[in-house]
């Protein structure tokens, strides 16, 4: 996914990467999961992605069901695994070598409430209506968002949640900002495609994160 690139940029950007890490991410696919898992799942990336923070304030239950969209390497999905042991996660991406990642990592950290999902540019494509939805540094990939996220109500639990992170428009580090999108605007198109603002967190350094239910009829 287009997604990862941004992530890679972001990490690479930040002052505690080292060179090692610093592939240059313009001439690659990201095909090499297991090579980019080394960057993705960094222990570093938690100094300002705060993963655990921010599955503690969107406090899934147990037993709830979570789309990961955007899944990559797992780096949230395998912890959100962990923290619904009597639910399932679905890790969704469009690259097929992460897809095949996650699915291979998931059994061998045996997470079997972890499943692995092919999803496509337009649909996430999710097997099974969820509770949550958690995107991070994809919304501002999506081409026809409100068309995306009408579709995405579909695979909605009543009540269900729609967590959005990306990063700010002054974020020192993430996306070119010309790709960067407003919360405001975020708001706006989700509000065209049905939803209302719940919650809004600010403790993430470089990103914005909002949390949207479906608007009732």
């Amino acid at each position: 996914m287009k997604v990862l690139r941004a992530l890679v940029a972001a990490i690479l950007s930040a002052p505690f990467v080292a060179v090692a890490q610093s592939p240059h991410t313009h001439e690659h696919r990201f095909s090499g999961a297991e090579r980019w898992a080394k960057v993705f799942d960094d222990p570093a990336r938690d100094a300002w992605q705060k993963p655990h923070e921010v599955i503690a304030a969107l406090s899934p239950a147990p037993d709830s069901v979570v789309a990961d969209i955007g899944s990559g390497t797992g780096y949230f999905a395998v912890r959100l695994a962990h923290f619904v042991p009597k639910g399932r996660v679905y890790g969704v991406d469009t690259e097929p070598d992460m897809v095949k990642y996650l699915d291979e990592r998931a059994k061998r950290e045996g997470l079997a409430n972890l499943v692995s999902v092919a999803g496509r540019p337009g649909d996430a494509a999710l097997p099974a209506k969820v509770d949550l939805v958690l995107m991070v540094d994809v919304y501002h990939h999506l081409s026809d968002r409100e068309s995306y996220f009408s579709k995405l109500r579909g695979s909605l639990k009543t009540g269900a949640r729609v967590a959005i992170i990306d990063f700010r428009l002054d974020a020192p580090s993430g996306p070119p900002k010309k790709e960067r999108i407003a919360p405001a605007q975020v708001k706006a198109e989700l509000a065209k495609a049905g939803y209302s603002i719940a919650k809004e967190h600010e403790f993430l350094p470089n990103q914005f994160f909002l949390v949207f239910e479906a608007a009732k009829p």
